[in-house]
């Protein structure tokens, strides 16, 4: 079963677009403010990451550990790939729409806690990326855009995926480099 496609939010860069990012280790450099609006960042240049679907669950753990010493192996480095819904849905009471920003900061100190904690401060080249739409359609354009050398995600943690169709399960039929599916 196909995603849906994805769109762009306000201030969201076109679906194939790289988001605004910067190395996120070796020397653990201190975060600067980056401001979308006041000025543009360069486009990352990556040359075949091993690109990493996270979304939190034990599975995407393990998956995050499997790409890190993928990565490490190859000596290539590693994408983390966070992919977002809209942030907008209806309240049930009220029916009013509810926008919730995310804090892009916070969320990438949040990505690289969780890959210290299963990596174990793994000296590889880190690189974190935030993009909004369908996680399928989300993780195989990063992958396709970035020429990854592998794109490794958890497995689905619902029975009913194994029927209904998954994200692993729609990556497995188009994505354009080798998915590893990591349970």
């Amino acid at each position: 079963m196909d995603q849906a496609e994805s769109s762009p939010s306000p201030g969201q860069p076109e679906p194939g677009q790289p988001e605004p990012g910067r190395p996120a280790r070796p020397g653990r450099p201190a975060p600067r403010p980056v401001g979308r609006a006041e000025h543009e960042v360069p486009a990352l240049r990556l040359e075949h990451p091993v690109v990493a679907g996270y979304d939190g669950s034990a599975s995407s753990r393990n998956a995050l550990a499997y790409a890190a010493g993928l990565a490490r192996r190859l000596a290539r480095p590693l994408l983390i790939v966070y992919v977002c819904s809209s942030g907008v849905y209806c309240e049930p009471l009220t029916g009013q729409v509810v926008g919730v920003p995310r804090d892009a900061d916070a969320l990438e100190r949040w990505l690289l806690a969780e890959l210290d904690q299963v990596t174990g401060h793994a000296e590889i080249d880190v690189h974190v990326r935030t993009r909004r739409g369908s996680p399928a359609r989300e993780l195989a354009a990063a992958a396709e855009e970035f020429s990854a050398d592998a794109l490794v995600i958890g497995a689905p943690a619902h029975f009913w995926h194994r029927f209904a169709g998954s994200v692993s399960g729609w990556l497995a039929r188009h994505a354009r480099c080798p998915v590893i599916v990591v349970p």
